[in-house]
């Protein structure tokens, strides 16, 4: 029922969002009684019936081709995130047709992976897992998020210090960017991996703890963040403009490496610096930050 739910509230919202004038619908005369397109105009641009369709947006994805999926995405307009979310939530619909399920495994992080983000001295470096849990970090990722991991909480999780935690708000240059780009990182984890119970759990202790999660929970937004920039505000060095790459790590499945970097010759490559020479004098922490002592 859930994976129902998710596919109703993604194909509804996403057909609200979409104008006629901007699917080049012609209008006819007449009050429209729903924002966006009609259910039987999405149908039309998709080669599908408006029966068919109807039976799509009620969160029924059994049996349906990736050539239909590929049709409905094009008519929705959907960008490449929500593509491959709307792939996703197909396949949690039809796995959970062929009998029962299998647990999700925990990604576990091979030594490699330590001695590799040591190896990265000058720019911030870490590893998380789909559920935004720190994993594992070198000394400058330490001191970039030391307002993370100054909590006794454990896990050391992205989505809890933005949304139950009021120091985000200051450590954050773009608070309402960085929540955006939380969830929708979780919304498309929530989607390729539906039954991951650690999941499900920290999303209902957010949903119940925090609106500003709760109501962007809702909105069913996705993304890929792969790279871009953030500015963050740290308490020791003041502002820092990073760029970012993240990469999944094929040989650890489950699991990112993300690497700040800052431009050369630039006022924040400079604080860097700063920021390192301010890491030696703290107490370093003992990876994986997580309760169990696993990474998961």
């Amino acid at each position: 029922m859930q994976n129902r739910d998710d596919v109703q509230t993604f194909l509804t919202a996403r057909r609200a969002r979409i104008t006629p004038e901007q699917a080049g619908v012609p209008l006819y005369g007449g009050i429209r009684r729903v924002p966006g397109l009609r259910r039987e105009e999405v149908a039309m641009m998709a080669g599908v019936s408006t029966d068919y369709y109807t039976r799509l947006e009620r969160g029924n994805l059994t049996g349906v081709s990736d050539s239909v999926l590929n049709a409905v995405a094009a008519a929705l307009h959907l960008d490449d995130a929500e593509t491959a979310h709307l792939f996703d939530l197909s396949r949690a619909a039809n796995a959970s047709t062929r009998g029962p399920r299998r647990r999700s495994t925990q990604p576990r992080l091979r030594d490699g992976i330590q001695l590799l983000l040591d190896s990265i001295s000058a720019a911030p470096a870490f590893v998380r897992n789909a559920r935004m849990d720190f994993v594992a970090g070198n000394l400058l990722c330490q001191a970039l998020y030391s307002p993370l991991f100054a909590s006794p909480d454990r896990p050391v999780n992205h989505s809890r210090f933005i949304f139950l935690d009021p120091k985000a708000h200051d450590f954050y240059r773009d608070w309402d960017r960085a929540a955006n780009d939380n969830v929708a990182i979780l919304r498309s984890e929530a989607g390729r991996n539906p039954y991951d119970r650690a999941l499900t759990d920290l999303v209902g202790e957010l949903c119940t703890r925090s609106e500003e999660f709760r109501t962007r929970w809702a909105a069913h937004r996705v993304s890929l963040h792969h790279t871009g920039a953030k500015t963050f505000i740290h308490p020791v060095v003041g502002e820092l403009e990073l760029i970012y790459n993240a990469l999944d790590l094929p040989a650890d499945p489950g699991l990112t490496l993300t690497v700040y970097n800052a431009a050369r010759g630039s006022a924040t490559e400079e604080k860097l610096r700063l920021l390192g020479s301010w890491a030696l004098t703290q107490t370093a922490v003992t990876f994986p930050a997580t309760a169990s002592g696993a990474a998961t």
